[in-house]
């Protein structure tokens, strides 16, 4: 118990390190995309207490959303804004071009939508997360129910495993599928594959809206590369 209560601790202590590392790349008074997670709400919680406050962000979910109206950051909506300084989130995992797989937290979809808008993406997460091939943690697909099946079908195509994320229904009302078994050595030709499919509202790969900026918590301090 003591182990894990001890490892817990270390991996807030990065996270933390992290968010305070990425207010480095907001500027006063901009508005700015913020994305979702754990990690993020230690940006969060870091963004409130610049002294420079921002205008206002644009959030991909409703949980950081509430996170930062609480801190009294003004939460506008994307149709509102025609371009963000910055977009800062985490990933579930990113490669060392930049390309990331996303959606662990089901915000997939908002989150390419807000990543899309921004000039800059500063990817924010653990040492963990760098690996040379995508696909150790598994793709999410966000799909129209009624598509699912079909979807499934596709993805065991690719030589993947596919599995319905049970009881979770994203903030655009769909669905999320699962696939373990990939090794994505071209990121950016699978997304556009899977983003055709009828059905698919979006895959988690990030490689047309990949990182420009990661920065990595690891026990020696925040690591940065830029791609």
């Amino acid at each position: 118990m003591t182990q894990v209560t001890t490892q817990k601790m270390t991996q807030d202590e990065l996270k933390a390190m992290v968010g305070r590392a990425a207010t480095e790349y907001v500027q006063p008074r901009s508005v700015i995309g913020v994305g979702t997670g754990s990690t993020v709400n230690c940006f969060i919680d870091a963004l409130a207490a610049m002294p420079q406050r921002v205008k206002a962000a644009v959030s991909s979910s409703e949980q950081s959303s509430e996170r930062l109206r609480r801190h009294g950051i003004e939460v506008v909506d994307a149709n509102s804004v025609s371009a963000l300084a910055v977009y800062i989130d985490g990933a579930d995992e990113i490669d060392h071009a930049g390309n990331m797989i996303k959606g662990g937290g089901a915000a997939l979809t908002r989150e390419k939508i807000v990543a899309d808008l921004a000039g800059r993406f500063v990817c924010i997460a653990d040492a963990s997360k760098l690996v040379t091939v995508l696909g150790r943690f598994p793709l999410p697909v966000e799909v129209i129910p009624m598509a699912a099946a079909q979807v499934a079908r596709l993805l065991r195509g690719l030589g993947g495993e596919p599995a319905l994320r049970a009881g979770v229904v994203t903030d655009n009302g769909c669905h999320i599928i699962d696939v373990r078994g990939l090794s994505i050595t071209d990121p950016a030709a699978m997304e556009r594959e899977i983003n055709q499919w009828p059905g698919v509202v979006s895959v988690g790969i990030f490689a047309r809206n990949k990182a420009g900026v990661c920065l990595l918590g690891t026990p020696q301090g925040v690591r940065t590369l830029a791609f």
